[in-house]
């Protein structure tokens, strides 16, 4: 069943009656992406970029730093090679991940119903993992500013040899969690994560951050966070299909 409805308008969708929601299955677990789903620092990215490819006397376009979103940082770092930069892919990698870790110790810019929605999980003993691109010294410093007990486990990108789009981040993150990955939701923003989990065989939630969510069969989407609940999070594990950029 697809759903085009606003769950802030549609109680239906948003909180179902109370026979209806006993009847849902709860997700086995919520496998989280990072950049640009759990926390906006795409653009602490996107800076970072910028000044070392200039500092290489190199220019850097928009268009090229949209088509970076979601990346392995070794890919990453070739792309960043090919713009002109002339360092080795560790020192590229070992920059850009100091800088936003740098602009993350100021300000953890999380994403509208983020924290709500890992609060709900929390309290419904639903557990989450953690599945990122970015480094285990980028992740640890934002899971340590979440809410305790936030995410069982990280998954990160200096932990698999295959990044996304390849399932193996998200298949190790069910492992680590002892759960079935069919029976878990994975929420990304990019059509690289949502690749990634797809292949691995996660119900998959799309949400919009820097780059558009692609029309995909079976794909859920939406604008933001704070429009889904976790109830919502079980009907797609259920199979429904709720698309809330159709309203």
């Amino acid at each position: 069943m697809e759903y085009s409805l606003n769950p802030l308008e549609s109680p239906d969708l948003a909180r179902p009656d109370t026979a209806s929601r006993e009847a849902l299955v709860l997700p086995q677990a919520v496998l989280w992406d990072m950049d640009g789903t759990l926390v906006d620092t795409e653009p602490y990215w996107i800076a970072a970029e910028h000044e070392l490819v200039e500092a290489h006397g190199g220019t850097w376009s928009h268009e090229q730093a949209m088509q970076m979103v979601g990346n392995a940082l070794p890919e990453s770092a070739r792309v960043l090679q090919a713009a002109g930069v002339d360092l080795a892919s560790e020192q590229i990698i070992d920059f850009l991940i100091s800088r936003v870790i740098e602009q993350v110790r100021v300000e953890v810019p999380w994403q509208p119903g983020a924290l709500a929605l890992l609060a709900e999980l929390s309290e419904r003993g639903v557990p989450c993992a953690l599945v990122t691109m970015s480094y285990r010294a980028l992740a640890e410093p934002v899971v340590e500013l979440a809410p305790p007990g936030s995410f069982v486990t990280l998954v990160c990108g200096d932990d698999v040899t295959h990044g996304k789009p390849h399932p193996e981040p998200y298949l190790l993150a069910a492992e680590r969690l002892g759960v079935d990955v069919t029976r878990c939701v994975a929420i990304e923003d990019s059509p690289t994560g949502i690749a990634s989990a797809r292949a691995a065989g996660a119900a998959t939630l799309g949400v919009e951050a820097v780059v558009p969510v692609p029309v995909l069969p079976g794909l859920s989407r939406t604008p933001s966070l704070a429009r889904l609940d976790v109830d919502g999070l079980a009907r797609i594990l259920a199979g429904d299909v709720i698309d809330l950029f159709q309203d």
